[in-house]
């Protein structure tokens, strides 16, 4: 997961409370979540939805409430529903929601499994860890294993080209300008608005020597 900044104004939208998913309520929260979804980060998501953060249940009040609209793929959505309902807010400045869970990428594109792990105990933590592990590794149903497999996929795609510029970094065949490009290349995966960000920083964090060399890129 990733933080993100919510701006304290509403898009006017909201105010008239016909619909929560208006032209430019969507266009906000596609700009504060830089495009990806706010559980799975995958980003440019070809089906959205403005999700409840706290499911509104027919309440009106959150059903309209600009703060607990959120920016999230359709399958999440899918799979979050009213069953995750006390989860970590990725817009509280007060909580770091990427150093609460760690995320491990594959190994292979074809991994059955991706370690997520909840690092702190209280329940929102463990929550939030139970959906992303269920969002990263489910087969309940074939569509969800199938997609799954997917997403799996191109998380390790997102590591493996980590990797690619890490091993030119440390090539001392190549000249220095192509490491220093290198360099800043894996700088820029550290940002936050990258695709599966959290999976790339947790190898940082976890790597003496990467922690060393791009730690202080984790925005």
């Amino acid at each position: 997961m990733f933080n993100v900044t919510r701006p304290a104004d509403a898009p006017e939208s909201l105010a008239a409370r016909r619909s929560y998913s208006e032209e430019d309520v969507l266009n906000k929260l596609r700009e504060i979540f830089y495009d990806k979804c706010y559980l799975c980060e995958i980003k440019d998501p070809t089906s959205i939805n403005v999700e409840h953060f706290d499911a509104h249940q027919g309440n009106l009040d959150k059903k309209f409430d600009w703060n607990n609209l959120f920016y999230v793929c359709v399958r999440c959505n899918n799979i979050k529903l009213a069953k995750y309902n006390n989860l970590l807010d990725c817009t509280n400045d007060n909580v770091d929601v990427f150093r609460s869970i760690k995320h491990l990428p594959p190994h292979t594109p074809y991994q059955s499994k991706i370690i997520i792990e909840a690092i702190f105990t209280d329940e929102k933590t463990i929550e939030t860890a139970a959906l992303l592990d269920e969002i990263f590794n489910t087969e309940k149903t074939i569509n969800k294993k199938i997609t799954g497999k997917y997403l799996r996929k191109k998380v390790f795609h997102k590591y493996n080209r980590f990797l690619e510029l890490v091993n030119e970094y440390l090539d001392d065949e190549l000249p220095q300008t192509r490491k220093d490009e290198s360099l800043e290349r894996l700088q820029v995966l550290m940002s936050r608005n990258q695709e599966f960000s959290a999976f790339i920083r947790w190898v940082v964090l976890e790597d003496e020597y990467l922690r060393e060399l791009l730690g202080a890129s984790i925005d």
